[in-house]
């Protein structure tokens, strides 16, 4: 599908932004990305980079110039500390980001638009969500992310829906993301790149925040490309899709395995109750995925953190 088209991908140096740059140009994209305060990490002349501020209109109508597919992964991001102390650090810059670019995208004459949005849309619950099981109702950490990114989505479908000319828009709900390229700083990690790098830094003892008994469905970043490019080929009108791997896992065994892929003998684990933590379980089902695009994750978890592993040592 993406051979030849011209893709425009927002956040081109983000973790997510980066490896779904690298899928598209093995398909044969002409790929635009924009970049903002960091630099490229894939250099190739191939892509052409824009250094913008998606927070003006019209550096949005810039790079959506000529573009026929968006993939919007721009966005203010962090960790549970950020989220525990200045939640409203998402809130405004995200929502004018994502509202400027459906417009800009709109004018434009975009044929398809990809919206990634998260997990925290889903209420609390004990059995894994479906795409349906969005109530509005948020887990109490994740009220203001959870609604800046529900109303992105609704944005979405007002374009979609709501309107004469309709532009379509695919939304999707990824796991817990993790792999190469992934966000190692403490300020702004998410959990399983904090543990890594303190298993591989040695730290002793590895201190980790909370009892080390949450829940959650991580999928490995390759797999979640696979996902969002099979979503944007075959979805042609509105739609929200969970991109997970549908397994469970307890961070207490994901931190035993990285200590044992990275060969830390001996090290001591301290669990700290007073840190911040986000929900205590996570589970997402993924079969409308596997229904409508055909995807389901390949990466063994092991495989998947052996990768991270190696990328970050490499990295170092």
């Amino acid at each position: 599908m993406f051979e030849g088209k011209h893709v425009l991908v927002t956040g081109g140096a983000g973790f997510v932004g980066v490896n779904l740059i690298r899928k598209l140009l093995e398909s044969g994209a002409q790929v635009r990305a924009t970049l903002h305060e960091k630099e490229a990490v894939i250099k190739e002349d191939r892509i052409e980079y824009v250094r913008c501020d998606l927070l003006k209109s019209e550096d949005c109508a810039q790079v959506c110039k000529d573009m026929e597919y968006v993939f919007l992964c721009a966005a203010v991001t962090s960790g549970a500390a950020v989220m525990e102390k200045t939640p409203l650090v998402h809130l405004t810059p995200n929502l004018i980001m994502n509202a400027q670019m459906l417009e800009a995208a709109y004018a434009a004459n975009i044929k398809k638009l990809l919206f990634i949005s998260t997990n925290t849309v889903y209420p609390f619950t004990d059995y894994p969500v479906r795409e349906e099981d969005v109530t509005n109702e948020f887990y109490e950490k994740y009220f203001i992310v959870g609604w800046m990114k529900r109303f992105s989505e609704i944005i979405c479908e007002m374009y979609s829906t709501k309107i004469k000319k309709p532009m379509t828009t695919v939304i999707v709900r990824p796991a817990n993301i993790y792999g190469p390229f992934n966000d190692f700083e403490w300020e702004t990690s998410h959990v399983l790149p904090a543990l890594i790098r303190r298993v591989v830094e040695r730290h002793d003892p590895i201190q980790v925040w909370g009892d080390g008994m949450d829940i959650k469905d991580f999928i490995y970043i390759d797999d979640l490309v696979k996902g969002l490019l099979l979503a944007m080929e075959k979805i042609d009108r509105f739609d929200q899709l969970n991109i997970a791997s549908g397994n469970q896992y307890r961070l207490r065994d994901l931190l035993e395995i990285i200590i044992k892929l990275d060969g830390y003998d001996n090290a001591r684990v301290e669990y700290d109750t007073a840190k911040p933590t986000m929900i205590p379980k996570r589970l997402i089902d993924p079969s409308k995925g596997k229904e409508k695009l055909g995807f389901e994750a390949k990466t063994p978890i092991e495989e998947g953190l052996r990768k991270t592993i190696e990328w970050y040592r490499r990295a170092l």
